[in-house]
This record gives structure tokens, sequence and C-alpha cells, in this order.
């Protein structure tokens, strides 16, 4: 039993690093469409140099003074034992950055 609760904390932790890789790379694709044209390009981009997870998902949406990039990414649950049992897990972050002009 001690074994199985000891795998269940280290999926836990696997997906909790994954959502902070997806917060990290949606923080740098936000800076990097604010300040570059196009933006789209330029948030993609930043956020596969940003982290090692793929694939990224990234939408990007600009307004008149801001930019708004969410990343998702599908974690997959494959810890033995523990990963059988959960499904995967989608984790997102979203960040919203002022446009810079050029």
């Amino acid at each position: 039993m001690l074994f199985v609760f000891l795998l269940g904390i280290v999926q836990l932790v696997v997906i909790v690093r994954d959502q902070l890789a997806v917060q990290l790379a949606a923080r740098e694709a936000a800076r990097a469409a604010a300040v570059a044209t196009p933006s789209a390009a330029a948030a993609q981009g930043a956020a596969t140099q940003a982290v090692s997870l793929r694939p990224l998902m990234v939408a990007t949406e600009t307004s008149a003074a801001t930019v708004t990039v969410t990343i998702s990414h599908v974690t997959r649950t494959d810890v033995p034992l523990i990963g059988a049992l959960l499904p995967d897990i989608a984790v997102t972050a979203s960040a919203t950055m002022a446009l810079e002009p050029p």
C-alpha cells in the first residue's frame, strides 16, 4: 500500500511540473507576442523554445492594447500502476501582456 501511495505522489509531481512548465511557456510567449509582429508566430516560437513539452497548443488573442496567449498540453499519466487508474490530464495556462509599440 505504501508503494502505491509513493507512486501516486510521483505522478502528482509530474503533473505539477508540467503545469509549471506550461505557465512559463505562456509568460514567455505573451512577452514575445507583445513585442513582435506577427504576434502569433512569435508566441509559438517562444513557447516551444521555453519548454521541452511536446505538443503544445498555442492560442493568441490580440486586442487594441493587450495580447493574451493560452498554452495547453496533455500530460500523460504513465507512472506504473497509477497511470492505468487515471486519465491523461490537460494542463493550461494563460498570460496577458500589454502591446508595446514597434
